[in-house]
This record gives C-alpha cells, sequence and structure tokens, in this order.
C-alpha cells in the first residue's frame, strides 16, 4: 500500500491531522490499534472519565439539595447502566469519528505498527504501507512503578479504574495529580472511601496554591483522608484486600488495609517498540520524540505530536499540532507558538489556568501584578451555593498586559476560554475591564478581577492607604 500520509496513532492529534490532510487532498492512511479512531482520549481517558464525573456530580447535588429545602431519597446507584451510558457514550463518538473517517475516504488499518524503514511500516494484521510523508501520533500509558504494580486486579491504572466493574469499600489512590482527583471523585461520590496519597506538599502539584486551596477543602469533606508528603512505599495482597505500607511525617497509621488501590502518577510517552531506530528518529532522555517548531523529527519527511512529542500532554495540544504538521506538509509557513496551553482540571470545583501563572513568575523572578476575585462577591456564584470560586489576573505591569487567567470554581474550563483569547490576542486587563460582560453570570468575576486593577469594581472595596 503506497500513501501520501501516514498517521501513526488515530487519537485527538492523529485523526485531527488525518482528517486536514484529506480535506487537502492528500491520500491518507491511519493506522491504530483500537477498533475505531479515538485514541486513549475517547476510549480510556478524556471522555469516559468525564461521563463519570458527571454522574458524580449529579449525586453530590442530590445530596447538597437539602440545604435548599429539597430533599431527596438516597440515590439507587445501577452500577451496571452506569457502565452502559459510559460506554454507549464513548461508542457514539467512535462511530462518528468512524464515519467521518470513510467520508472523507481516509484508509482506516487496524493494527500495531512499527517501522522497517524510514519509509515503510509493518502492521500486525499483514499489511505493509509505503509513505512519503508520516505523523507519529501514539500518545502515551499510565506510567509503572515497580513497588506498586504487582498482578492484583485490586491494583488498577487510571484504564482499569474506567472499567468500573465494582465500587470497592476503601480506595487508596497514589497520586494528588488531577487523573488520581479526578477519578478518586468519582468513587466518592459512588460510595466508596477515598484516601489520596501524594508525595509533595500539595495537591495538583505546580498548580498555583489559591486556585487548588477551594478544591481542597471541598475533597477535605468527600474524602476520608489525604495525606501530603506522604509515600506508598508497598503494597502487598494479603486476604481481605491490600496492604499499603505509607511512610510520611505525619503519617500516624504507617499500614493500612483497602480494597483496591488506583496508581494514578502520571504517563509516560509510547515511543517504546516502534521501530524507530530502524527509521533513524531520536528520541530524548524520557521516550519523547525530539521535534523542532513544526513538528518535524530529525528525519524530515517524519513529523511527532501530542503526548509523544512533549509535554503538556492535553488532547487540544495534540490536536492543534496535528493540524499544524500538516500545513507544513502541505507547504504552508506554520511554527507552533502558542502564547498559552490551557489546562483544566475537572473535579469540582474545577480548575483551570492558562498562560503565566503566578509560581511560575516567581520562578522566573519576573515582577507581575495579581488581580483575584473572590466568588463570595459574585452574584451568581452566590445563587448557586458555589461562592468559594476564584477568579486571577496575572498581569504585566508595565504594560497592563494580561499575561496569564486561573480559575478556580464551577465551570471553570468553559469560562477560560475568554483568558486564552486575551491572551493570544495581547489583551490588556483594561480591555477585559471595558468589555460588557453579562450579568449574573460566572464570567463577571474574570471582568471584575481586571476592574480591581484600575479602581473599578464594583463589588470590591479596597481600603485606600495613607502614607
Amino acid at each position: 500500500m503506497d500513501t501520501d500520509l501516514l498517521v501513526l496513532g488515530a487519537g485527538p492529534g492523529g485523526y485531527a491531522a488525518a482528517f486536514l490532510a484529506a480535506d487537502r487532498g492528500l491520500r491518507v492512511t491511519m493506522v491504530d490499534a483500537l477498533p475505531k479512531p479515538g485514541g486513549a482520549c475517547l476510549f480510556v481517558g478524556c471522555i469516559p472519565s468525564k461521563a463519570l464525573l458527571h454522574a458524580a456530580k449529579i449525586i453530590t447535588e442530590t445530596h447538597e439539595a437539602e440545604s435548599w429545602g429539597l430533599k431527596f431519597a438516597p440515590p439507587q446507584i445501577d452500577l451496571n447502566a452506569l457502565r452502559a451510558r459510559k460506554d454507549k457514550i464513548v461508542d457514539t463518538l467512535a462511530s462518528h469519528l468512524a464515519k467521518l473517517c470513510k467520508d472523507r475516504q481516509v484508509t482506516w488499518q487496524q493494527g500495531r505498527g512499527t517501522f522497517e524503514d524510514a519509509n515503510t511500516l509493518a502492521i500486525d494484521n499483514g499489511t505493509k504501507v509505503r509513505f512519503k510523508n508520516c505523523i507519529i501520533a501514539t500518545g502515551s500509558s499510565p506510567t509503572q512503578i515497580p513497588n506498586l504494580s504487582i498482578p492484583s486486579p485490586r491494583v488498577l491504572d487510571s484504564t482499569g479504574a474506567l472499567k468500573l466493574e465494582s465500587t470497592p469499600a476503601s480506595l487508596l489512590v497514589v497520586g494528588g495529580g488531577y487523573i488520581g482527583l479526578e477519578m478518586g471523585t468519582v468513587y466518592a461520590a459512588l460510595g466508596s472511601k477515598v484516601t489520596v496519597v501524594e508525595l509533595t506538599g500539595s495537591l495538583l502539584p505546580g498548580v498555583d496554591p489559591d486556585l487548588v486551596r477551594p478544591l481542597y477543602q471541598r475533597l477535605q469533606g468527600q474524602f476520608a483522608k489525604i495525606h501530603l508528603n506522604t509515600k506508598v512505599a508497598k503494597v502487598e495482597e494479603v486476604t481481605d484486600g491490600i496492604r499499603a505500607t505509607l511512610e510520611g511525617p505525619e503519617v500516624s497509621e504507617p499500614q493500612a488495609t483497602i480494597d483496591k488501590v488506583l496508581v494514578a502518577v502520571g504517563r509516560r510517552p509510547n515511543s517504546r517498540n516502534l521501530g524507530l531506530e530502524k527509521a533513524g528518529v531520536a528520541v530524548d532522555e524520557k521516550g519523547f520524540i525530539k521535534v523542532d517548531e513544526r513538528r518535524r523529527t530529525n528525519v524530515s519527511h517524519i513529523y511527532a505530536i501530542g503526548d509523544v512529542a512533549g509535554e503538556p500532554m492535553l488532547a487540544h495540544k495534540a490536536s492543534h499540532e496535528g493540524k499544524l504538521a500538516v500545513e507544513v506538509i502541505c507547504g504552508e509557513p506554520a511554527v507552533w507558538e502558542p502564547r498559552c496551553i490551557p489546562a483544566v482540571v475537572f473535579t469540582d470545583p474545577e480548575i483551570a489556568w492558562a498562560g503565566l501563572m503566578e509560581n511560575e513568575a516567581k520562578k522566573q523572578n519576573r515582577e507581575v501584578k495579581v488581580a483575584r476575585f473572590h466568588w463570595g462577591a459574585s452574584g451568581r456564584a452566590t445563587t448557586l451555593g458555589r461562592s468559594d470560586g476564584v477568579s486571577k489576573l496575572v498581569v504585566d505591569p508595565q504594560t497592563d498586559r494580561i499575561l496569564g487567567v486561573g480559575l478556580a470554581g464551577p465551570g471553570a474550563g468553559e469560562l477560560i476560554a475568554e483568558g486564552v483569547l486575551a491572551i493570544e490576542m495581547a489583551a490588556t486587563a483594561r480591555d477585559v475591564a471595558l468589555s460588557i460582560h453579562p450579568h449574573p453570570t460566572l464570567t463577571e468575576t474574570i471582568s471584575e478581577a481586571a476592574e480591581s486593577l484600575h479602581g473599578l469594581a464594583t463589588h470590591l472595596y479596597k481600603i485606600k492607604r495613607t502614607k
């Protein structure tokens, strides 16, 4: 089989690239081990986890409705029906992508591909593909920790947790990053006693503390325990579950027996066993494929995008990289230079940020102004019973230009798009302040944060200091 473009991997980056290339008139072949396009994001990542988080939110809201004078009977959870609904959502989206693949006349090959040389890919279904150009989009997999990776159905990674085979009475989550907290939120809502263990001194390491604080306070009421500065030294299977040994300055009970363990300590690039050495493609010490500003590897007609090509490991970043690589292949003057890449943690409250944040500015010794608007002063947040959120802007003190935006609260993932646009368009805080935002909405919290920098905020009062 000969093709103009071979796309190895059919996740959000791979299929975005394949579809655009087909729209530009190229003959495209897409290869993936999964039965339909969508990749890990659709089948075992973004989509099924958000479906389960939606169900968890409904359960939580029935508990909290009593404060509004609304009483509901305790929810009866049909785990089979919930699992079926999640699987149906995944299959519906996968089938739609398969149809788009067929409509665009993209040749689909199911199987695992390995390079025989810089122009040939062998697929384990017996097919060989000769290509002019190639985009590697093989994604990433959950990181394995040797002393925690015992062969037991009680020890899960994120893929296993999303199968939702049962609701354990107790669940130990190893890792306080976004995957661990999202899945912990789901299982806590379904009735599990969830304990989170994080090696560092904060949940969501690296995220600004003022954004993490509302989530931490809320999770303290939902999770059984949260252990910071703590290490899971060992896990072993015993008769009634998994015995975990914890090490840390604040650990009062070094051993605990739980029903299941979820190991969620990050992801690693899927660059192994691809035959990259036969194609001459270079990888770095972490296993990421090396690429330039056009997503081109050291082999000029082979490109790499998404998780396998470097952090941040985000689906939307992969999609944009895939489209850019196709533009380069088509001879367009495209370069990877986004001013910011937004990130969202889909817990409750959600946390979202884009651009230069306060922690990073401190590391760079960069002078910035920071404006915060706490949602306790927001009419809309108060009507929702969620005044625990915060909106913040990181601004250049000389130019008033918005460098970063951070949000914590319900719907933060939807609100961050305004921040992304402001950063990309080089908007100033005054630009945002003078843009009329509808009332009552949570978007007003962004405009009022901007207004506070210029003494215009209606719902904030700052005491004027005299010398």
